[in-house]
């Protein structure tokens, strides 16, 4: 079944970095958490029960650098969170909330060595650790979700009928060709992302029943240029790449070269020097 824009946590969401790299995640929390912890010495903290307040929070913060890696790494083996290319705001969201509870669990725990243990062994100690980690480690989990709105806000906003071009307007149904004409794609132009070239294949990637989808077909990048000619919004980017401009986010470089960001894809898509004039010309035309 295909999501509704209006619905909006479950809209296409860029991956938060630390959870898509978990290994350099938990670097980033370390380092963030330690000297935040050093220069303001949140929510009370202090030394523990046989060294001084650094080396307690060093302890404390490497141990939930280690279960936040080793958690998200678990998270990733779960069919629901394991595709960065179908992430909604409410994956990213629950995701975030379920791995700063297992990293509040571990900083419980890991008082029991570091603290006095006289009276630990209740709820409202527990309650009260997890809740002194989720605001601490919440931080820089949360600078890179909110870092992420600025793409968000733009798909929200836009009206895109791609899974279903009956809504609004009728649309033309592309079939391309295959070089041997055993093999037929056939979709509407508003499901194209981008088509990009591997060795004698073309790797097709569309919007399809709320996720990305890959479609493979036997062709030269040039001869599915030709295809797609008559289609002004669908343009060639770079000797491997071609780009629907209506599903470009942002774009960012010069006139040496381009970066575009996609809908709903993590990786930037390139624009050539030979290419960016065009590009920006179509670009400024059709969007």
């Amino acid at each position: 079944m295909t999501l509704k824009t209006g619905n909006w946590a479950n809209h296409s969401f860029m991956q938060n970095y630390m959870l898509k790299r978990p290994l350099a995640g938990a670097v980033i929390l370390t380092i963030f958490s330690f000297c935040f912890a050093l220069i303001y010495k949140p929510l009370g903290a202090h030394p523990g029960l046989f060294w001084g307040y650094e080396l307690t929070m060093a302890v404390y913060i490497s141990i939930a650098a280690l279960v936040f890696w080793l958690s998200v790494t678990g998270l990733k083996s779960i069919h629901y969170y394991a595709n960065p290319q179908n992430w909604t705001l409410f994956r990213e969201l629950s995701a975030i909330l379920m791995v700063l509870l297992v990293m509040g669990c571990a900083v419980y725990f890991t008082g029991f060595l570091m603290e006095p243990q006289i009276d630990r062994w209740n709820f409202a100690t527990f309650f009260d650790s997890v809740k002194k980690a989720v605001l601490l480690f919440v931080l820089p989990l949360g600078f890179f979700t909110v870092l992420n709105f600025r793409f968000w806000d733009v798909q929200l906003a836009r009206k895109d009928s791609s899974t279903n071009p009956d809504q609004n307007t009728k649309e033309e149904l592309i079939q391309i060709n295959s070089q041997l004409k055993k093999e037929t794609l056939s979709f509407y132009p508003s499901e194209l992302l981008y088509a990009a070239s591997d060795g004698n294949y073309v790797i097709f990637f569309l919007k399809r029943d709320g996720g990305i989808k890959k479609e493979m077909i036997r062709n030269s990048i040039s001869n599915i240029e030709d295809q797609l000619s008559h289609i002004p919004q669908i343009i060639r980017t770079h000797r491997a790449f071609i780009v629907n401009i209506h599903k470009v986010l942002l774009k960012k470089g010069n006139s040496l070269g381009l970066r575009l960001k996609l809908t709903g894809i993590d990786e930037d898509i390139p624009v050539s020097r030979n290419n960016t004039e065009a590009f920006n010309k179509a670009f400024n035309v059709l969007k």
